[in-house]
């Protein structure tokens, strides 16, 4: 027979152990945790220098310092969870299909699902580099792995392609460990990273950050003797005068995360053609009842505290649903877009307008001295001033109560330059 349950959630990272407890504490008990790897804590328990937990737990903590907080309050719930075991389908029924090695491939209906899968590195299989496949080239978080949790040092020269948080913390690491970081290249005429870490990973090492800059060709047969890198025009095209050739060993690439939506998919989940995440309202619910997603499979968050954050909101979400059935009341009335020189908004839609909602949101590319402006078509709801903003770092607001009550059509978010 299919097994029921109340609250089923795919993934035991951070967002997936969050929302397990958020739920617990809001009254579901038939809660169950499916992860395919061999430890609670996701990615994190690679992630071994500091700088988590300083919004959550108002202290400094490093990965799997941050995941053990969260492994032992589940613990002490008693909530049950079960690893090595991959879910391999979700339909819009809430009947998920797993496998792993004790129980064979199983099945259980969920009152409610949460998604929190996290996210994937885009590998060099997505980017147009010339040359041949020798040995050297990993993602960054791969060559993370390989020296944090395996201890191997996968090269002793080293060129980064992407300037994202991992590659800026692996540029530092590899450093740490003997390795020679030979330049850092980004794309774009910005960094894709947290300012925090440009300056602690790069700067304090001497490590050059070539801005508007790609590798155009990787050179070596059976190994990586080096890379091409060309300066790049306004449309991201290489200016072959410009061409420069590092030796290296190693290339690693820091080239953007993907959220891992495959089972959304299956779940007719509607996507954000934006940030390849799923549509939510502000209970991080999908357009299908009953089916949640938060973290880094919703749109890829640059800080772990603002991960847990969201779990705890779909929580919850799941657990009011639970509690109120299919009669759940909060369907998602409101939309809420980006416009101007806002990349993206998260949740899409409003639901309700009894309860204070923090819109989290990106922009395009850096902006000096901005407004942030909050509107309903020409009404200004809310304004914030910044002296600066950039795509590396996500930006928040919260809309309370009060100015919800106002709202007649849509939510807009926007950037409006100071005057």
């Amino acid at each position: 027979m299919m097994k029921q349950i109340d609250l089923l959630i795919v993934g035991g990272g951070p967002a997936g152990l969050a929302a397990a407890v958020s739920a617990y504490e809001q009254g579901i008990r038939d809660i169950l945790i499916l992860d395919r790897g061999d430890c609670l804590g996701g990615i994190l328990q690679q992630c071994i220098h500091n700088g988590f937990g300083l919004h959550k737990f108002k202290e400094e903590l490093t990965g799997p310092e941050y995941s053990y907080k969260y492994e032992q309050k589940i613990k002490e719930l008693g909530i049950p969870y079960r690893l090595h075991t991959m879910v391999v389908d979700i339909t819009k029924d809430r009947v998920v299909t797993a496998i792993n090695e004790t129980d064979g491939v199983f099945q259980v209906k969920a009152k409610a699902v949460i998604l929190a899968m996290g996210c994937r590195e885009r590998s060099r299989g997505a980017l147009n580099i010339a040359g041949t496949r020798p040995a050297g080239i990993y993602t960054a978080g791969t060559a993370q792995r390989y020296v944090n949790i395996k201890g191997y040092l996968p090269g002793k020269k080293v060129v980064i392609l992407g300037s994202g948080d991992i590659g800026l913390i692996m540029a530092r690491r590899m450093t740490l460990e003997g390795a020679k970081v030979q330049a850092v290249c980004e794309l774009l005429p910005y960094s894709g990273g947290l300012t925090r870490n440009i300056v602690q990973c790069l700067n304090d090492f001497d490590i050059p950050l070539k801005l508007s800059h790609t590798i155009t060709e990787i050179h070596g047969k059976d190994r990586v003797t080096g890379v091409t890198v060309c300066a790049v025009d306004e449309r991201r095209n290489p200016i072959p005068e410009t061409a420069e050739y590092i030796e290296c060993d190693t290339v690693l690439l820091s080239v953007g995360l993907i959220p891992e939506n495959e089972l959304s998919k299956s779940a007719s989940v509607a996507l954000d053609p934006v940030t390849s995440g799923a549509v939510v309202n502000e209970f991080r619910e999908t357009n299908i009842p009953g089916i949640f997603a938060c973290g880094n499979v919703l749109h890829v968050h640059d800080l772990v505290d603002y991960v847990s954050e969201e779990a705890e909101l779909a929580g919850v979400g799941a657990a009011r649903f639970i509690q109120n059935g299919e009669n759940d009341e909060n369907t998602s009335k409101i939309p809420v877009k980006a416009e101007g020189g806002v990349r993206y908004v998260v949740p899409q839609k409003l639901s309700g307008k009894n309860t204070p909602v923090k819109l989290f949101f990106r922009v395009a590319n850096v902006y000096k001295n901005v407004i942030i402006e909050v509107k309903d078509g020409d009404t200004v709801l809310l304004s914030r001033k910044k002296q600066k903003v950039a795509p590396g770092e996500m930006e928040s607001l919260i809309l309370s109560p009060e100015l919800l009550q106002k709202i007649q059509n849509e939510v807009t978010v926007t950037l409006a330059e100071q005057a």
